[in-house]
């Protein structure tokens, strides 16, 4: 059994080498994406290095809220505006990018979402967990800890004006 209190740390330096790495496991498949779609917000960093290390400049975004802290999360994730239109996907070979696949739910919304319309949708995660319903065709690393992100671990320099105001 793990200690709840074990983290697993992603620095930035690491995630330089992560992401590279994740490329290269990518690259070496012989996978080819037309298509980025990055998960916000923790998929945007791995995108934004997938997308430099692929050479693949058309990157798509897409919002889902699952997460609302360290351990706790909305009951099934939602996807927020603006949804990607599918008429940009449609016939693409679409690699989706996050930085975890933790229950997985997020990356089955995600890949569900676009996989009629595409040609080939695979997934790439920094970190998978083993609980996760998804498993990812890229995996950096496997890990059963809670993981510090370098972008998520501070807390916001500024609150968030959306919570203030409720």
């Amino acid at each position: 059994m793990t200690d709840p209190d074990e983290r697993e740390v992603l620095t930035w330096e690491l995630f330089g080498l992560a992401a590279r790495e994740l490329a290269q496991e990518v690259a070496d498949s012989g996978y080819r994406p037309d298509i980025i779609l990055s998960i916000a917000r923790g998929g945007l960093f791995v995108a934004g290095a997938l997308g430099y290390a692929l050479d693949v400049k058309n990157l798509h975004v897409m919002n889902v809220e699952f997460y609302t802290g360290v351990g706790e999360r909305l009951a099934l994730p939602v996807m927020l505006p603006p949804v990607p239109n599918v008429v940009d996907l449609s016939g693409q070979k679409v690699l989706v990018a996050d930085d975890v696949a933790d229950t997985g739910a997020t990356l089955k919304l995600v890949r569900d979402f676009c996989g009629e319309y595409v040609a080939d949708v695979r997934c790439a995660v920094v970190y998978e967990k083993p609980q996760s319903e998804v498993r990812c065709e890229y995996v950096w690393r496997r890990t059963p800890l809670w993981i510090n992100f370098p972008w998520s671990t501070q807390p916001p320099v500024v609150p968030n004006a959306s919570v203030l105001d409720a």
